[in-house]
């Protein structure tokens, strides 16, 4: 469509080509870079830019599709929220909008229909995992390009740990894509409030109308929040799919994750509608009911039946090649399977100290997961509590993780660099704020008998300082020590966003210029030593019980994010002197030790997207000899190690122990805590415990759950690749859940559920 009079001729130094349409918020453009790459320039209408309620509403816009990339979005090129009249480009989609489609040409259907939803399935996978909701999923939103669907137009999307705008006055979204949450309480709109809008996107896409259309939009959004959706026209395979989807009850749609691997299992050929016209109002079956039925049966308590082995769902097998009814696979499918996607950059935090318990107790202040036995005493005083700690940001919310020593818990993250709680009480002796905003998974560093060490962030209005530092505080007074800027390479190379290592009295960071080892006194601040990097690579510290490693990756490696053969090395704590390289097959996410050995999970790697984990390698520092064995199959989820046993938790719940010196499977044990991180580990139970701080203690003999607990904070339970949130101190449980909230329990009184 060519330009109109009055429309601009250039925007950014953008030359315009054509105008691609105009909506309620503005006028969509096509242009070019300098290099001729179409772009698509979205500017705000005039009357528009002196709102302030708008401005912040685009400002919103901009940072939350800049946070999104993946192969099925659109990706922000440039932007001028501030501009007197504000625009965004993005790339250029080529193709009809999802409604231009089904107007012109009809309903899809088959192979083609199936690619439409596994695509979109990944385009919210890749949304939700940056702490994006879109909230305006709908067919114009969608563009049918040769490479396959495009999700497009963040307008109203947000990120999920920031407070909801809404504007005054309008309304916000489209009816009948919108979820019945959205349209009662949309400030409190999640991930899955995006699964149902694309739960009626598939209906209008295979049948041409939307699951709850009425003459009206008031009578559609009554039927959105009251009434069963009308499915009759739905073909019977994709049905099975989406009506979990449109269910009611937020925590009972599938995730992104969940969705797509069933979206996957679908036939080429997704057939038609049920010829007896079943499903044209309530379409859920029996089976299904009692399936959703028995995954919101909450887990068993303390003084409970704990779940056979065979009543425990454990991990289900791929079942495509079986005889099995497609059906009846996905109904059993839909809940207890995990989609295949493993945020390798993500996993374990900055604390994680690697010992011969796996993620347990050393100097280097773990990150909280040793766990007393039931007979430890109970601190003098206690009494069961719960606080929140106010972070540098208060519009960032964070969660913290706790290293307890005695009764002082030393905790940090997000918006804290450290603070110092009293544990029988949770009083805050003490408090220091990071002022900017935090990179996930970065927690605290560690402590020792008289330093804590965090991380600061630079605030966005203070360009001259380092972006990241390292920051030790005298534990007693919380008074500043000393600071040092720090690298960030450990994410790409280990897997682990963990920069720097306290081993004994000593810290190691990486320099900034992402070139060097620096070790340090703790207290003090005084360099020991210095070691650069082996030539043309990049490094991260591993601290394995008393050895401390480098765990290397070339720069091409790095900067493709690509790292498939790291190279360890054995530092010599005293002199930081390297010693001859060992090559493993990778990647790999160093874990911990077991029989003196560095134990590392091997990711299972589709195209460039880590799918899991399917082996373990154990490298022998004396022999610089590695073993390597095989898992039964790949498991995703969240890794951990404790007392010499390999742990992956999945998001619906399922922890699976792995022997690492065999790779095989010592059980399997399905679980009431989606999410959860861990363990916690100590004679007589294992802790895992997701961001909404509900914990489930297991025996490390068999996995049976000893006790759940309820949630106690608002948090997003489809997180993976998170450390474990769990402290003990004497038989005090301490747990870190979402926006810094800090609560304490006897072990032997939990608040358990039911």
């Amino acid at each position: 469509m060519s330009l109109r009079g009055g429309d601009p001729v250039e925007i950014g130094g953008y030359p315009l080509e054509g105008r691609l349409g105009s909506g309620g918020m503005g006028t969509v453009f096509l242009a070019r870079t300098n290099s001729g790459r179409a772009v698509a320039i979205k500017l705000i209408h005039q009357q528009f830019a002196g709102d302030d309620e708008f401005r912040i509403r685009f400002r919103q816009e901009v940072a939350a599709a800049r946070r999104v990339s993946g192969a099925f979005t659109a990706a922000v090129v440039d932007a001028a929220p501030e501009a007197e009249q504000p625009w965004m480009a993005t790339t250029y989609i080529e193709g009809p909008t999802l409604a231009q489609h089904i107007a012109a040409d009809g309903p899809l259907n088959g192979a083609e229909l199936r690619r439409l939803a596994i695509g979109l399935a990944e385009a919210l996978r890749d949304i939700h995992r940056v702490g994006v909701v879109h909230r305006d999923l709908k067919p114009s939103n969608v563009v049918l390009s040769p490479e396959g669907p495009r999700v497009i137009d963040f307008g109203i999307s947000r990120a999920v740990d920031q407070q909801t705008l809404t504007m005054t006055g309008r309304v916000i979204g489209t009816p009948p894509f919108m979820s019945p949450e959205q349209l009662q309480a949309p400030r409190g709109v999640g991930p899955r409030s995006d699964v149902f809008s694309l739960g009626t996107l598939l209906v209008y896409a295979a049948t041409g109308r939307g699951p709850f259309d009425a003459d009206s939009p008031y009578l559609t959004a009554y039927q959105v929040v009251h009434e069963e959706p009308s499915l009759g026209a739905v073909p019977v395979a994709l049905r099975a799919v989406v009506e979990p989807c449109l269910d009611k009850e937020v925590e009972r749609r599938p995730s992104a994750d969940e969705l797509l691997v069933l979206l996957r299992d679908l036939p080429s050929d997704l057939g038609g509608a049920d010829t007896n016209g079943a499903g044209a109002g309530c379409t859920r079956d029996m089976d299904t009911q009692h399936h959703l039925a028995a995954s919101a049966t909450p887990a068993p308590t303390a003084t409970g039946t704990a779940p056979t082995a065979a009543s425990t769902a454990p991990a289900v097998p791929d079942t495509r090649s079986t005889g099995a009814p497609l059906g009846r696979r996905l109904r059993r499918r839909w809940r207890p399977v995990l989609a295949t996607s493993v945020a390798v950059a993500a996993i374990g935090g900055g604390l994680a100290v690697l010992t011969s318990g796996g993620l347990g107790p050393d100097s280097a202040g773990p990150k909280g997961t040793s766990a007393a036995a039931p007979s430890a005493p109970i601190l003098d005083g206690f009494e069961p509590w719960h606080e929140t700690v106010p972070g540098g940001r208060a519009d960032i919310p964070d969660e913290l993780r706790c290293v307890a020593r005695g009764d002082a818990l030393f905790c940090g993250g997000g918006g804290v660099i450290a603070t110092r709680v009293r544990a029988s009480d949770g009083s805050r002796v003490w408090t220091a704020k990071s002022p900017g905003v935090p990179v996930q998974g970065m927690h605290l560093v560690g402590a020792t008998d008289d330093t804590v060490l965090g991380y600061r962030f630079a605030a966005e209005d203070a360009p001259q300082d380092p972006p990241n530092e390292v920051v030790a505080i005298d534990a007693n007074s919380g008074r500043e020590l000393w600071s040092v800027p720090s690298g960030v390479p450990s994410a790409a190379v280990t897997g682990r966003t963990q920069d720097a290592v306290v081993a004994g009295s000593t810290v190691v960071t990486v320099d900034p210029s992402n070139s060097r080892f620096e070790a340090r006194g703790a207290h003090s601040g005084r360099v020991a030593w210095k070691t650069p990097f082996p030539a043309g690579a990049q490094c991260a510290p591993v601290l394995a019980g008393p050895r401390l490693f480098a765990m290397c990756a070339t720069d091409a490696e790095v900067a493709a994010s690509e790292v498939r053969r790291p190279t360890l090395y054995t530092v010599d704590r005293a002199s930081g002197t390297l010693g001859r390289p060992i090559a493993v097959d990778g990647p790999a996410v160093p874990m911990g030790v077991a029989d003196g050995r560095l134990v590392l999970f091997q990711v299972r790697m589709e195209g460039t997207a880590p799918a899991g984990y399917d082996g373990v390698a154990r490298v022998d520092p004396a022999s610089r000899k590695v073993t390597y064995s095989r898992l039964a199959r790949t498991y995703p989820g969240t890794p951990g190690m404790a007392d010499g046993t390999l742990y992956v938790s999945r998001r619906i719940g399922l922890v699976t122990a792995l022997d690492p010196a065999t790779g095989r499977e010592k059980w399997s044990r399905q679980t009431g805590v989606e999410g959860a991180s861990g363990p916690a580990a100590g004679a007589g139970a294992l802790y895992f415990s997701s961001a909404t701080g509900r914990v489930v203690a297991l025996s490390p003999r068999d996995g049976k759950p000893l006790w759940t607990t309820d949630p106690q904070a608002d948090g997003l339970t489809g997180e993976e690749g998170a450390s474990p949130r769990v402290a003990v101190a004497g038989r005090a449980v301490v747990v870190a859940a979402a926006e810094n909230t800090l609560f304490a329990f006897d072990a032997r009184n939990p608040p358990t559920s039911g």
